[in-house]
């Protein structure tokens, strides 16, 4: 769950000033926004995927989609953390179905995967964007295995404190899963 807290706490006007120097053409732009979020953009392309090699070209399509079409992004409709976010996601997304219906797998299967794969990778980006304070409270309670009042004494908050930090990080991650799917009827239209 640990991140790169410099990314994940990124202000507005950086973003705005970043998008800029990216349309400018300024490569150094880019070598810093890569600096700040491909280990975002892999993980989640890897989370999707499942292959390590799937990720890299994910994070390269990623990364240069962002310097072709830096004006794509829209700093009123959330950050640039978000946007790249959602870009990986899209494209993971795609390579998976591209690589699946490849195969032998049946359409279902695909979108299962894929369903699959979406869950898994929105709640690593519910991690990654959830403020610092919750995310460490989840990291201690989940990854290090410590009670809440554990968990309080390490951040150095009260125990009522520590339990709010975990109860809207559970409620926060409970978003990434979509809920139980339907389930067809039987097909011979009788009651079980």
């Amino acid at each position: 769950m640990a991140t790169d807290a410099s990314a994940a706490t990124a202000p507005p006007r950086w973003d705005r000033k970043m998008q800029q120097r990216l349309a400018h053409g300024e490569a150094a732009a880019l070598g810093e926004l890569y600096d700040r979020f491909a280990s975002l953009v892999h993980t989640l392309a890897h989370r999707v995927l499942g292959d390590e090699a799937g990720a890299d070209r994910v994070t390269r399509e990623v990364f240069g989609h962002v310097w072709e079409h830096p004006g794509e992004f829209d700093p009123r409709e959330g950050s640039l953390r978000s946007w790249i976010a959602g870009l990986t996601h899209r494209q993971a997304v795609e390579r998976l179905r591209q690589s699946q219906s490849d195969g032998a797998a049946t359409p279902d299967e695909i979108e299962e995967k894929v369903r699959a794969a979406s869950a898994a990778a929105r709640a690593d980006y519910i991690v990654t964007s959830m403020p610092a304070p919750l995310r460490a409270a989840l990291d201690l309670a989940y990854l290090r295995r410590l009670d809440y009042r554990r968990a309080a004494a390490h951040l150095g908050v009260t125990e009522d404190e520590a339990r709010r930090r975990l109860r809207l990080g559970l409620q926060l991650l409970s978003t990434a899963h979509p809920g139980p799917r339907a389930v067809a009827p039987p097909a011979h239209g009788g009651a079980l």
